[in-house]
């Protein structure tokens, strides 16, 4: 029979970290499973959950692991360099976005801006138009403003210290750690959503994975598991493996180069993890949009840098006021509010659908005819009058994508 006494000899190293022992005992015996995050006890256990994985054996994972991403890694464009520009270049396009979307933006951006001189010397816009559809346009206004800084202070030559990368507008913890291992050889674990998935499973960690608070969990696990020796290859071992292999849903686990280390195979539970926060609604909102057209030119304005889709080009409107007025109405009202001109709207464009992060909204957008007035901002940076040609030349969020085609053949007469 399990006693108290038994697992206080047993686990003497867990007693250290635990403060309610005598609930995590009595637990214990009951045949209840603990892991990695569990608020079980007034602290976080720390311990690896099962015999599968632990300090003992972390070195056969390792080079079994690394064996198998050697054999069968994906040749990527930034695979093929240990140039930090290109890694850093390649890390941030990455962040929230699929690899086959990143590649021919990434052979693009390469192209247009080489080094760290030519990223830093080009203006904001031809940076966002480069970005373009990729969104998180955050990401390239900080990107852009992080090589004017190394090219200030620096020649043109990225830190190769990660407290002092970090200090770079953009570069948080995960970018640090990525870009710092793999071309610098730094030993710094690289913990992105793909590692969390196989960590959480692997140490059956019940710690949520779309959580803050639970950060610290997923980088100390990150910490101890990371290959010192060889830590960029390691750490892009298991963004790996959480990529081809330990996928969301229906993880290929039989062909699993470390199935064998993995709790949660081991127990028949890799569907139970990670654990994650029910997503939230998605609240929508409804837009009108009016292309205001005037001696064969269209009006449209620039976003102020800071913020959504900060220093991108869209055409006049807002948020319809539902059950007050009609798109139409709206489209009329959020013209002469944002630009201060009378217009007459001629004819409904398109409706449009579109998601971000965080949010989804409904476009409306109408024709419009120019009446009178001069073009005075409220909440717009600038403003053009252009024609359908030079619309090409001005980068415009993906939404807009959705129906610019369509006006392109309205505005030439195709339609």
């Amino acid at each position: 029979m399990c006693n108290e006494n038994y697992f206080w000899e047993k686990f003497a190293p867990i007693r250290r970290i635990c403060r309610n022992w005598s609930k995590f005992a009595s637990r214990l015996s009951q045949g209840d499973d603990f892991a990695i995050g569990s608020r079980s006890a007034d602290n976080y256990i720390y311990t690896m959950k099962t015999e599968t994985l632990s300090s003992e054996n972390f070195r056969p994972f390792r080079a079994t692991l690394l064996r198998w991403y050697r054999r069968n890694r994906r040749k990527l464009p930034w695979r093929e360099t240990r140039d930090p520009y290109r890694i850093w270049v390649s890390e941030v396009m990455l962040q929230q976005t699929q690899v086959s979307t990143v590649i021919p933006y990434f052979h693009d951006f390469m192209e247009r801006f080489p080094t760290i001189e030519a990223l830093a010397g080009a203006d904001l816009q031809a940076v966002l138009k480069s970005w373009e559809g990729l969104g998180y346009y955050a990401r390239a206004r900080n990107l852009h403003k992080a090589a004017q800084e190394l090219a200030k202070g620096r020649g043109g030559e990225i830190p190769a210290t990660y407290a002092e990368f970090r200090k770079l507008p953009g570069v948080g913890e995960y970018i640090a750690a990525a870009v710092q291992s793999i071309a610098f050889g730094q030993p710094r674990a690289a913990v992105d959503g793909n590692v969390k998935r196989v960590q959480a499973r692997l140490f059956l960690i019940d710690a949520l994975v779309n959580d803050a608070a639970s950060g610290k969990i997923f980088r100390e696990a990150g910490d101890r598991l990371l290959d010192r020796g060889h830590p960029g290859d390691f750490n892009q071992a298991m963004m790996e493996l959480g990529a081809l292999i330990c996928r969301p849903q229906n993880p290929l686990c039989p062909q699993c180069p470390v199935g064998k280390f993995c709790g949660a195979f081991a127990r028949g539970r890799q569907e139970e993890f990670p654990r994650r926060k029910p997503k939230e609604t998605v609240p929508e909102y409804h837009i009108a949009i009016g292309v205001v057209r005037k001696e064969g030119r269209v009006l449209i304005t620039k976003r102020a840098e800071k913020g959504l889709l900060g220093g991108l080009w869209e055409f006049p409107g807002g948020k319809i006021r539902q059950g007050a007025e009609t798109a139409a109405d709206a489209c009329l009202r959020e013209i002469k509010e944002e630009v201060n001109l009378e217009v007459k709207v001629d004819a409904q464009l398109a409706r449009v659908k579109h998601a971000y992060t965080h949010f989804k909204i409904v476009m409306e957008v109408f024709l419009c005819d120019y009446l009178s007035g001069e073009v005075a901002l409220s909440g717009p940076v600038d403003f053009r009058w252009i024609t359908a040609e030079e619309m090409g030349d001005y980068p415009f969020p993906k939404g807009n994508h959705k129906f610019l085609s369509h006006l392109n053949k309205s505005l030439r007469g195709d339609e």
